[in-house]
């Protein structure tokens, strides 16, 4: 969508200085382990073990290389997302308010002029989701950037939890909470978005449930 309106700077930004390109070094990525994990009985998702390791850190070390900086938003066993040498942000909010929450979370702890948030539940999604995505949200001029997949049927399937956001939009997604609104692609569609489609589907196979974290232990 183009938006009508002048994307919001950063703090301290003058209105003609350009904005800092989506580059790893100004890039924050962000593994959402937040969740009530409600469809795998109410574990903790993101500490479930995918070929011996958890998730969340699978989804952390895929992340690394693509980014400048590394934080984890969990609300429960913090100390042990901890262990792992990484800023660990908990949602505001005490009620599990999904992965808006956990994005609004990332937004006040990065120091840099973009974050890029991927689910606790995808170890395997593709090497270059950062670049793309930042290749989009330049080219387009755009405040975010979404990931979807063109499924085999050839339908394209949003994939949105997968963000590439200026942090600039913080005050906007709290106006957006705050008003008791949940969807990501409700808040997405008020700025400046880009979507790329990613053909390679399986990567994006994540584990909402233990039938489907046991099929995935075949993955590699």
């Amino acid at each position: 969508m183009s938006s009508s309106v002048e994307p919001s700077r950063p703090p301290g930004m003058a209105r003609d200085d350009p904005y800092p390109a989506p580059t790893p070094g100004h890039t924050t990525g962000l593994v959402l382990a937040g969740g009530r994990g409600t469809r795998m009985g109410g574990v903790d998702k993101g500490l479930q073990a995918h070929q011996g390791v958890p998730l969340a850190r699978h989804a952390l070390e895929r992340l690394r290389p693509q980014v400048g900086a590394l934080l984890v938003n969990a609300n429960r066993h913090l100390q042990t997302y901890r262990g792992w040498g990484v800023e660990v942000v908990a949602d505001a909010q005490a009620d599990f308010a999904g992965p808006l929450a956990g994005m609004l979370a990332g937004l006040g702890a990065a120091r840099t002029p973009w974050l890029v948030t991927v689910p606790c539940d995808t170890p395997g999604f593709p090497a270059d989701l950062v670049a793309r995505l930042a290749a989009a949200a330049q080219a387009e001029g755009a405040d975010v950037a979404l990931a979807a997949t063109r499924e085999h049927d050839g339908r394209v399937q949003a994939q949105p939890v997968f963000c590439l956001l200026r942090t600039a939009l913080a005050p906007s997604l709290q106006s957006f909470l705050d008003a008791g609104q949940r969807k990501i692609d409700r808040w997405t569609a008020l700025h400046r978005c880009a979507t790329v489609v990613f053909d390679e589907a399986q990567a994006f196979a994540n584990a909402n449930t233990l039938q489907e974290l046991a099929a995935l232990q075949g993955d590699g």
